[in-house]
């Protein structure tokens, strides 16, 4: 499986500007957004804004760096099939 990034522009609640479009296969799977400075400790990590499909939790998590996101939606994809 593939997954491919592309940076975005997503409207939100917050400061929170820079996103990552995320594609499985072709597939959009996934909305990452870095937090900004109002997130205080979590400034800087990224935030499953949304997820669809298997990258769809109960409680979106939010995540060190781009790897590391990459690595949890890559698994939930993986335990889904």
């Amino acid at each position: 499986m593939i997954l491919n990034l592309q940076p975005a522009q997503v409207a939100t609640k917050s400061d929170d500007a820079e996103s990552q479009l995320v594609f499985a296969d072709g597939f959009l799977v996934a909305v990452l957004v870095r937090l900004s400075e109002q997130h205080g400790a979590d400034a800087g990590k990224w935030f499953l804004e949304a997820g669809f499909g298997p990258v769809d939790p109960i409680c979106p998590p939010t995540f060190a760096d781009l790897a590391a996101a990459r690595a949890w939606i890559l698994r939930q994809l993986v335990n889904d099939s």
